[in-house]
């Protein structure tokens, strides 16, 4: 199986660890993937996340995720949607950055200042690719 978008698989397996109510789901690690992980952890999407080193099991590093319930095990996370996709990059300015839910979710943003969500782009006046939608 070839990956061409790591991104849409990293949603996908949140989103699927969230169906099956994982506590952990385990993802081929990467810069971009650990920003996102980061920034779904201050937004409080996620309970936090590591990174592991690569061993006998995995060739790669591996970032572990740590997904968030409420007491009845409903998960923080309603929706995650791949924006920008390598066939259909998505490129906004800061004054068109999407919101979603109306204001409710998060963008996630990779900008030339790194990456952030759509309300510190906004707030720093830079735009960039919009890498996905958190709900």
């Amino acid at each position: 199986m070839s990956m061409t978008d790591p991104i849409a698989d990293f949603l996908t397996r949140v989103r699927n660890g969230i169906v099956a109510q994982h506590d952990i789901v385990e993802i081929p690690a990467s810069k971009l993937k650990r920003e996102m992980a980061r920034i779904l952890t201050e937004q409080g999407y996620i309970s936090g996340f590591e990174t592991r080193p690569r061993d006998a099991d995995h060739p790669a590093e591996v970032l572990a995720v740590e997904l968030k319930y409420a007491d009845d095990r409903r998960s923080a996370i309603t929706g995650l949607k791949r924006a920008s996709r390598p066939g259909q990059r998505y490129y906004v300015d800061h004054s068109s950055i999407p919101k979603v839910q109306g204001g409710m979710g998060t963008t996630i943003v990779s900008t030339s200042r790194g990456v952030m969500t759509g309300h510190e782009a906004r707030t720093a006046g830079v735009g960039g690719e919009v890498v996905a939608f958190v709900w």
